[in-house]
């Protein structure tokens, strides 16, 4: 289950005014209603057509991360049923659930006539998106592979919702504060960084998870940008062999995702002197705008690491 727990969840401490505002928008629904304009078909990021004869007005999403970017898309009205994760704005927590990535409710997914579903890529199993096709339901896939990536798929979600307008503001805000962010850390002294996205097992991202993405902007180098898997289970050796002069970690409790302190269970010998930075779960797994808040976190904290006595 804990397993399962996590990827539900795989999906700037002060928090940014402009985005909040963007959340509120989406929160609120569209002001100007639903835009007519008849739909030709769209493309997700599967390759697949996505055919809607009109705006979709009953959508539903399968993780947190998309439902997020549906509310941020000022598409929020139109979520008839959400994953049991998703917890973020507040106003979803009053949406059916249709449960997680492991166990869809399948016969209330199709009560509840969605004429869009959204699923994950590389986090929805692919038994379910057939199922759900089979049933003649239309799903999109969606994926975010880098910060990059998340405007796009606010304009996309705008495209098949009819809130082109909200998510096309969205999505303006987010890529001025990641250009600020990426021109203010762009000529730093690199820092070897291992990043810790669950405990048991121990397991890191490679260079194609959004996350690294996230390391590379901060200035930073992915030990295990190499591993051939998306989400690679480690080894405490392997870990200790790269040296890693930080450590990012999400790795939170799972009965109330505060940090995990790991200092005891990482320290001695090669990984002495390797400050943890803990960043919460919610913020760096889920492909959203709110992901930019632990990109300044993890930038912030990675300069304090290029400035601290024997690192100059």
């Amino acid at each position: 289950m804990a397993f399962q727990r996590m990827l539900g969840e795989l999906g700037r401490l002060s928090v940014i005014p402009a985005l909040l505002w963007a959340y509120a928008v989406g929160v609120a629904g569209a002001a100007t209603g639903v835009e007519e304009t008849p739909l030709s078909s769209l493309t997700d990021d599967r390759g697949h057509e996505i055919r809607l004869r009109h705006f979709s007005r009953r959508i539903i999403s399968l993780s947190p991360s998309i439902t997020e970017l549906v509310y941020a898309a000022g598409a929020g009205d139109r979520l008839v049923g959400v994953d049991s994760y998703s917890d973020y704005p507040d106003a979803v927590k009053s949406v059916p659930r249709i449960g997680d990535a492991s166990n869809l409710d399948l016969e209330r997914i199709v009560a509840l006539k969605p004429d869009l579903v959204i699923a994950w890529r590389s986090g929805s199993a692919v038994a379910n998106i057939r199922r759900l096709e089979r049933l003649g339901l239309n799903v999109a896939a969606t994926e975010a592979s880098s910060l990059e990536d998340v405007p796009r798929l606010l304009r996309m979600v705008g495209k098949w919702a009819g809130t082109s307008t909200q998510a096309e503001a969205a999505a303006r805000i987010y890529e001025s504060e990641l250009r600020y962010i990426r021109r203010s850390y762009a000529h730093r002294k690199k820092i070897r960084v291992a990043q810790l996205i669950w405990r048991q097992p121990l397991m890191t991202v490679n260079g194609n998870h959004i996350i690294s993405n996230m390391i590379n902007v901060c200035g930073g180098t992915n030990l295990f940008a190499s591993a051939p898997a998306l989400t690679p289970v480690i080894g405490m050796e392997s870990l200790l062999e790269t040296h890693p002069q930080a450590i990012v970690s999400s790795v939170s409790s799972e009965s109330d995702e505060r940090e995990i302190r790991l200092d005891g269970w990482i320290g001695g010998g090669a990984m002495e002197g390797s400050p943890v930075i803990f960043v919460h779960p919610d913020l760096i797994h889920r492909q959203t705008p709110r992901i930019l808040q632990a990109v300044r976190k993890v930038c912030e904290e990675m300069e304090k690491v290029r400035s601290a006595p024997g690192r100059q």
